[in-house]
């Protein structure tokens, strides 16, 4: 699509919008999977000073349900048949739910609700005259509310995040200060357009002038990276820990020869870049060339699996292991890590381009401030931060500080200005032996293991810490197969003694760094990942603790009633 193309069908869905009688003020939603549509329907919405309200493809009926009657959404776009199925089951319950537009043609829709096309959508503008459209720009302000986000929640009901054009504007000015990007640069889009984060992204792209592409199969990332060859694009902690799982497990199948030169080339490139360039100091004749050997040899091929032309990649939505990060970066993938909500406007630290500290979630952006205040939280204030929560005034009071947002996250802050999150205060676990564990630290650490996919820290009130791990199965079975280990389920694979010997041995020798009271004790093997579907974790893939832990109740108390 071009420009125009993208002006032209954004003010088509700006006039259609109209034609339906929206006024401003007025909440819509976007209940769909990532596409270019989805942008349109967004930019159209804050064109007519309505309120896009992003519901998470992932949302159950129920979840949907909550949405819509909180926000009193009259027009939800719709995309694609399961989420039209879900829509459609809502309509008859909630008096506000006017009007269905079905964003991809191959949804069957029902006579029995008001339901359009999206083509059929757009073709409803061409009864409006822009005049109409042009008195909503002449009225617009920058402190019109512009989107009322729902946040995913581990815990309580979801709360609606309310942003204004201002924030979004603010956090332009500080990405285009803190960040060098041009308008020639590709941008991948992989996460949630529902979600901050990514949004936001797009959104400060489109500012810049860049291409944006969507990539709508997570399974075909992978190629989708290969053909887009993106110059930046929006990741999660989770991404990094795969693909560092994936190299390792591919060095560790290699030959002592391969694997020989594959440590070396990192180790020069841990040299050349983070104990050089990343402290702005020259490297030396001789350690420049090792790194020319080193990336011929190795660095080339590994920064092909992101396409080759990757410029920087924003890292957020959870902590990321500082060896990870450092990891990447030795062979010029730049991971650049920042810490930021939904009631931010997404980011609020972001890494420096020189002398940043890999375990730490960067410096303040521009215009923002962070302080550390009572119990280690850490809190934000700046144009970035959002207006309150939507119909809830006591739970926003409770959030604020006078200006100061307070984000239920604790950390410290250095001599050099530098973000360390240590723990969501919400999380922080108590042993009954009056111990206090920061369970995402744990995790943190175990999770970056090949063997390891997911892991849930268990110990709150409890005597000992113990965790409910899910295996990564191809790894397992990897194992299993070199070692002569017989299997014919996942069950069998987890239930098996030398297994479990061997990742015993793994646990410990990841836990070496940590306090007696703080190491895992005993563990679990699961059969299944925890996943969005049975709602065990968030959309931004945080895990709902509560969730897990009575979900898996009998396993856990099993592991505190056993004597071995």
């Amino acid at each position: 699509m071009t420009w125009s193309d993208t002006l032209l069908d954004s003010e088509k869905v700006s006039k259609s919008l109209i034609d339906f009688g929206l006024e401003a003020g007025d909440r819509v939603g976007i209940f769909s999977q990532n596409s270019p549509e989805w942008i349109l329907a967004d930019i159209g919405i804050l064109s007519i000073r309505a309120v896009t309200v992003p519901i998470y493809a992932t949302n159950s009926a129920k979840e949907a349900e909550y949405i819509i009657q909180d926000a009193e959404i009259s027009i939800v776009f719709a995309g694609d048949q399961v989420i039209y199925d879900r829509l459609l089951s809502l309509f008859g319950k909630l008096s506000c739910l006017k009007q269905i537009v079905a964003m991809q043609k191959d949804i069957v829709l029902s006579e029995e609700v008001n339901s359009v096309y999206w083509d059929a959508f757009l073709s409803r503008a061409e009864g409006v005259d822009s005049k109409e459209l042009d008195k909503r720009y002449a009225s617009a302000d920058q402190g019109d509310l512009a989107s009322i986000i729902y946040t995913s929640g581990t815990t309580g009901e979801p709360k609606g995040v309310m942003l204004d054009h201002l924030n979004f504007l603010e956090s332009f000015i500080a990405h285009d200060t803190d960040l060098t990007t041009t308008e020639d640069y590709r941008s991948l889009s992989i996460l949630p357009l529902s979600h901050i984060y990514e949004r936001s992204w797009v959104f400060f792209c489109l500012h810049k002038g860049m291409a944006i592409y969507f990539n709508e199969d997570p399974k075909e990332m992978a190629n989708a990276l290969k053909e887009v060859k993106p110059h930046i694009m929006c990741t999660v902690p989770r991404m990094y820990e795969k693909i560092y799982a994936a190299i390792q497990d591919k060095k560790n199948s290699s030959s002592a020869l391969l694997a020989g030169i594959m440590n070396w080339s990192l180790a020069v490139g841990d040299d050349y870049y983070n104990e050089h360039l990343r402290l702005d100091k020259k490297p030396g004749l001789i350690l420049g060339l090792k790194y020319k050997v080193a990336n011929a040899l190795v660095f080339k091929k590994l920064r092909g699996g992101f396409g080759g032309d990757l410029q920087f990649t924003p890292c957020g939505g959870a902590a990321l292991s500082g060896d990870l990060v450092r990891f990447f970066h030795s062979f010029g993938i730049r991971v650049i890590c920042g810490y930021g909500l939904t009631e931010t406007t997404a980011t609020a630290t972001l890494f420096a381009d020189k002398n940043f500290d890999f375990s730490s979630a960067g410096r303040p952006i521009y215009g923002a401030e962070v302080k550390i205040g009572e119990n280690q939280e850490i809190l934000v204030k700046g144009p970035g931060v959002m207006r309150g929560y939507y119909k809830k005034p006591e739970a926003t009071a409770a959030v604020f500080e006078g200006e100061w947002f307070k984000t239920g996250d604790a950390g410290k802050i250095d001599e050099q200005g530098q973000l360390t999150i240590t723990d969501r205060i919400k999380d922080l676990m108590k042993t009954s032996g009056g111990k206090y564990i920061a369970p995402q630290k744990l995790e943190m650490a175990l999770v970056c293991d090949e063997m390891i996919e997911q892991i849930a820290v268990i110990g709150d009130q409890r005597n000992f810490v113990t965790a409910l791990a899910v295996p990564s199965f191809i790894n397992l079975k990897n194992y299993a197969d070199k070692h002569g280990i017989s299997y014919k389920s996942v069950e069998d694979l987890i239930s098996n003694s030398q297994i479990k010997k061997m990742m015993t041995k793994r646990f410990d020798h990841l836990q070496r760094d940590f306090s007696g009271f703080e190491k895992i004790k005993k563990f679990t093997l699961l059969p299944l990942e925890f996943t969005i579907e049975k709602g065990e974790i968030t959309s931004t893939l945080k895990l709902k603790r509560k969730v897990i832990q009575n979900k898996y109740k009998e396993l856990i108390d099993k592991m505190y009633s056993s004597k071995k």
